[in-house]
């Protein structure tokens, strides 16, 4: 059984790994849509780009604890993880340095990992 790729659905298959953000690059521009403005300078030299968090891996993982007792209790615990500060929808402006580009179904995004994100720009509902 074959599933048609659509707009909404041609993303659901990917899972991003670890501390990574999926980010869909966002026209170039000057500024931010709230006013953030992006020197020229700043855009060239430090290689600065922005776009919108399109998925988010689940984490940092935490070290589970290492009791002599746990060892006998099999592998049923799950990892745990400490989740990431970007959220789906957030813009993203990040150090094109860290980041790894990739074409999936013909667009163009960026794999960035959550430590060359230097800030987020976030709507929420005040």
């Amino acid at each position: 059984m074959s599933v048609k790729l659509t707009a909404d659905n041609k993303l659901k298959k990917l899972i991003v790994v670890g501390d990574r953000v999926l980010i869909r690059p966002a026209k170039e521009s000057d500024k931010t849509e709230s006013g953030l403005f992006l020197p020229p300078g700043v855009q060239e030299k430090e290689k600065i780009q922005k776009g919108f968090v399109i998925k988010v891996g689940p984490g940092y993982p935490l070290p589970l604890p290492a009791d002599e007792d746990d060892l006998w209790k099999g592998k049923e615990e799950q990892v745990k993880y400490l989740p990431l500060q970007a959220m789906e929808g957030d813009m993203a402006i990040f150090l094109q340095k860290g980041a790894v580009e990739v074409q999936y179904e013909g667009e163009k995004y960026f794999i960035v990992p959550q430590a060359s994100i230097l800030m987020l720009e976030r709507e929420e509902e005040l």
